[in-house]
């Protein structure tokens, strides 16, 4: 053998044995793929359904999660009265949780006109929440303005679906 072949062999040597040595170190792959993020499997018990207090419940016990708002209003109408007395109701029975009522609107007006709007819309559903004895400590509301809508589009129905105020659990 030459000398270049055997001090090639003598430095490659030692780098083989740290790779053999360091793969025959590494982990067992996980039998399944984590829950994906926003997954809601956390909230059920696989035995009873949503777990009390969770957003799942909450959804499974009340009218809707959302009330809908005319074009340019703020105002909570009787449709409103009774979905806001549903979540108050479940809210009253589940004194622990808190809420974050979401306000939105449709894509028509400038982005300031629409965030100052969707707060009107979700203190509209927090004060009217409040009348019905959720303590105002356990909410929060946020504006998304026009910036998170539900329905794509630019017509009637989907300016609609927009115009809104979300309750949603907060953990």
């Amino acid at each position: 053998m030459s000398q270049s072949r055997v001090s090639v062999n003598l430095i490659s040597m030692p780098l083989l044995f740290a790779a053999l040595a360091l793969s025959a170190c590494s982990k067992k792959p996980p039998e399944g793929l984590p829950p994906a993020p926003g997954d809601n499997m956390n909230y059920y018990d696989s035995s009873s359904g949503p777990i009390k207090g969770s957003q799942e419940d909450f959804l499974a016990n009340v009218a809707a999660d959302r009330i809908f708002f005319d074009t340019d209003r703020s105002n909570v109408d009787s449709t409103d009265q009774e979905i806001l007395r549903s979540q108050a109701a479940w809210l009253v029975a589940n004194p622990s949780v808190r809420i974050r009522v979401e306000g939105h609107c449709d894509e028509r007006g400038t982005r300031e006109y629409n965030l100052a709007l969707g707060e009107r819309r979700a203190n509209a559903a927090k004060n009217y929440l409040s009348t019905m004895g959720v303590e105002l400590s356990r909410i929060s509301v946020v504006s998304y303005g026009k910036e998170r809508p539900d329905a794509l589009g630019s017509d009637e129905t989907a300016w609609g679906l927009n115009r809104r105020a979300v309750t949603v659990t907060v953990r």
